[in-house]
């Protein structure tokens, strides 16, 4: 039998079940489930579209599959945030922010990856830009801080 204990630096349970609070919490898990939906997708169109070297490259393979790996990660953080683990919440600050900036790059750069590509990352870019800015409003702030 497992057994759940509360994170000792977890949230002000008042204010992580304010309906704003918990309305952002919904917001940012399913912002974070389409991004990994479409990360799941992407890797299955690369899959089927592995036999065009001009369409799938090495580079997309990885780049694909890194993403997969990291939306996951994330679905697990922002499933863990929503019950009130305050490390999770930490990890779905950083790892949103860091990704969405990797894609920025990775669309900004010329070449290294098919325009078809750069469009995904792009709209997985927004995706996560959602989730920075939820997660890092005041509401969700002020219910994670420290006490």
């Amino acid at each position: 039998m497992t057994t759940h204990r509360t994170d000792p630096a977890g949230p002000s349970d008042g204010l992580l079940r304010h309906p704003r609070a918990q309305r952002a919490l919904r917001g940012a898990k399913l912002l974070v489930g389409c991004y990994a939906g479409l990360s799941a997708l992407t890797l299955c169109a690369v899959y089927v579209l592995r036999h065009h070297p001009d369409l799938v490259t090495g580079a997309v393979w990885i780049r694909v599959v890194i993403v997969v790996a990291t939306s996951l990660l994330m679905t697990s953080f922002a499933a863990r945030t929503a019950r009130g683990h305050r490390r999770s919440y930490l990890r779905l600050r950083l790892a949103s922010a860091v990704m969405a900036a990797a894609i920025a790059v990775i669309v900004a750069l010329p070449g290294g990856f098919p325009t078809w590509l750069k469009l995904e990352q792009g709209v997985c870019g927004a995706l996560l830009l959602g989730v920075v800015m939820i997660v890092n409003g005041r509401r969700l702030r002020a219910a994670f801080a420290s006490r």
